[in-house]
């Protein structure tokens, strides 16, 4: 008895120039394939992980995951594929997001997610050009509004908020934090990531502590109720900025 053979779109190929519906096509024929990237609609093929790259991003992995454990609402992901648009499928090294039933500006899109996270990181080595270049302009347009990046080479962190559009650097603060303005609570210490000597949880669980971030976790509830009754037809008096400024959030 004869059967018909299965036609397998062609595998993805550094350099192919594909739209996003293309690319999780030929993707998802390829089971084997853990790391790619659709950026401006040509494909990408990240090189291998090296040992170091791997050590930073199970740690920040961590970081976040604290994080998110501690803040209702809030979730992280670790190399999740990113629908952001019909031509741009990233997927970075780390997100945090504000899931949207609280009032998050990204969606899930069947298998993925789509939009964009509130905060994205990327490690550094040898894809800084990339993550320096073509990932930076693609966060910035699709409108993640915070991005980190760990530069190896250079032992640095550099965290940038999107301000009316374009991205600035927010500076360490007298302790030696960097402070999201996004998320209130989520505290990193730079020198913690090469100092062994140092440990990359306290600043965090310091920051999960502070009454900042009980403020936070305070208005995603109330957002969440708000949305909820107006999802059902109730009526609710207070808007997302009405609930930050009632909170003492600065509105981002």
């Amino acid at each position: 008895m004869s059967s018909a053979a299965i036609s397998l779109p062609p595998p993805l190929i550094e350099g192919d120039r594909l739209n996003a519906r293309q690319f999780l096509h030929r993707w998802e024929a390829m089971p084997d394939l853990k790391h790619a990237e659709l950026i401006d609609g040509t494909v990408l093929m990240p090189s291998p992980v090296s040992k170091n790259h791997s050590k930073f991003h199970g740690a920040l992995g961590a970081w976040l995951w604290f994080y998110a454990d501690m803040t209702p609402g809030c979730e992280m992901g670790v190399e999740g594929t990113w629908v952001m648009g019909p031509d741009d499928v990233p997927q970075p090294d780390a997100s945090l997001r504000i899931l949207p039933a609280f009032g998050g500006q990204s969606h899930d899109t069947g298998d993925y997610t789509g939009g964009a996270p509130e905060l994205v990181v990327e490690v550094s080595g040898s894809s800084s050009a990339r993550d320096l270049s073509t990932k930076l302009e693609l966060y910035r347009r699709v409108g993640v509004r915070e991005y980190v990046t760990v530069l190896l080479q250079s032992r640095r962190v550099v965290w940038r908020e999107l301000v009316n559009g374009s991205y600035k650097e927010i500076t360490v603060g007298p302790d030696g934090y960097l402070r999201s303005r996004v998320f209130p609570g989520l505290w990193l210490d730079p020198a913690a990531l090469w100092d062994t000597g140092r440990s990359l949880r306290q600043a965090v669980e310091e920051g999960t502590k502070s009454e900042e971030h009980a403020g936070f976790v305070r208005y995603l509830s109330r957002l969440m109720s708000a949305l909820q009754e107006a999802r059902t037809g109730g009526l609710t008096a207070s808007s997302p900025d009405d609930l930050r400024r009632e909170f003492g959030l600065e509105k981002g």
